[in-house]
């Protein structure tokens, strides 16, 4: 799971982080907000009308779902678990919120939190995504100082004060995460047997 307040620059670092390290996907989250400019449904979000969400909600499709700026988000679990089934590690970009939530269903999820450098830089990359009014971006400043409040519940946790830093920072993660024995053991199950055949 990975968290950041708006701003912090996660979805360029997760896009790059899942170009190039195999067998990494982004969960698509399901929402209620509006589409953006450029954004394409089953790609960016699966974008559903706020009934829809809610029924989904009712029959516990979501492995978590929270409320942001008066949006719904929520994460599929059926695909989720039908990913981590097929060996492919998953990346659930997500809000401390539904960290949370997760946490508790899922306590081996491994958790990175990311910063940005300074409020001014938070500030200023909202500013320069130009979408939003001041009115908005203030808001959302808000917000972001509320969820970097939370930074302490994660693993591990990356400044982005250098993309190519950061990038390689969370690539660590991903590699050496991949090297606990469990996963190194069920990886190489065959070679270790054989190594260990009387």
């Amino acid at each position: 799971m990975i968290s950041a307040p708006s701003g912090a620059g996660k979805t360029s670092l997760v896009k790059a982080l899942v170009d190039g390290t195999p067998h990494l996907k982004v969960s698509v989250s399901y929402t209620t907000r509006a589409r953006r400019t450029g954004e394409t449904d089953g790609i960016n979000y699966h974008f559903v009308s706020r009934e829809k969400f809610l029924e989904k909600v009712q029959q516990g499709d979501f492995l978590e779902h929270a409320e942001v700026f008066g949006n719904l988000y929520g994460t599929s679990q059926s695909w989720v678990e039908q990913q981590l089934g097929s060996g492919d590690d998953i990346i659930l970009e997500i809000d401390w919120q539904g960290a949370q939530q997760i946490r508790k269903l899922m306590p081996a999820a491994i958790t990175i939190f990311i910063l940005p450098p300074s409020r001014e830089i938070l500030i200023k990359r909202l500013r320069d995504r130009g979408q939003d009014s001041e009115d908005i971006i203030a808001r959302r400043t808000a917000e972001a100082i509320n969820e970097m409040t939370h930074y302490a519940e994660s693993d591990y946790l990356i400044i982005n004060d250098n993309f190519q830093h950061a990038l390689h920072d969370l690539q660590s993660i991903v590699h050496s995460e991949r090297l606990r024995q469990v996963q190194q053991g069920a990886r190489h199950e065959a070679l270790i047997e054989n190594l260990l055949r009387d």
